[in-house]
């Protein structure tokens, strides 16, 4: 099974976003855009694992969820990977937040005690929205980096649960199933 760790937007935002990028799909750059209900931040790719490894994940994933209390995402920003000019990925950010970074580092370690290679690579959390093709010259994508600073976007949503998510390709395209979801501890004073 391909899987992966993952905050899930709540249908609203993921629709608001979508909103929100609609002049960027609309352009009619080289993009492979993605439909909202898949859009997610993605904590760890954990790739093709077996399925009697599964339960050790999910067991990692309940325990830092469980010590995690709830926070807050930010969400804003329009940007891509490896740069604006020639992108593979185009994408909205999420706010660094200490809360956010320290979620990652716990289930990062955590895992790496269950034998999955810890990330190297600087976190640069966001939601991606779009892939490019890779076969596109950067003039295909002329006007995409002030189209995309353009776009005044900024939401504030709650991280609830961490959720342990497995990816599927098939002719119909991409598709995630959620196999756990994990709550983070309640703020205090709150049930």
């Amino acid at each position: 099974m391909r899987l992966f760790i993952a905050l899930n937007l709540p249908e609203a935002e993921r629709q608001r976003v979508y909103r929100a990028a609609a002049p960027l799909r609309e352009a009619g750059f080289p993009v492979s855009w993605l439909e909202p209900e898949l859009y997610h931040l993605t904590l760890k790719f954990l790739g093709n694992i077996r399925a009697e490894a599964v339960p050790a994940v999910e067991g990692v994933v309940d325990r830092v969820a469980a010590a995690t209390g709830a926070f807050p995402l930010t969400v804003g920003g329009f940007g891509a990977f490896p740069t604006i000019r020639r992108p593979r990925v185009l994408w909205i950010g999420i706010e660094p937040t200490p809360a956010l970074r320290c979620l990652k580092q716990d289930l990062e370690w955590s895992l790496a005690n269950h034998g999955y290679e810890r990330e190297m690579r600087a976190f640069h959390p966001h939601v991606t929205l779009g892939r490019a093709s890779e076969r596109e010259g950067a003039g295909a994508f002329r006007g995409l980096d002030a189209m995309a600073a353009e776009l005044g976007y900024c939401g504030t949503v709650d991280a609830g649960t961490v959720d342990l998510m497995r990816s599927q390709m098939s002719r119909g395209g991409r598709r995630y199933t959620l196999l756990r979801e994990s709550p983070l501890k309640a703020p205090s004073g709150k049930a």
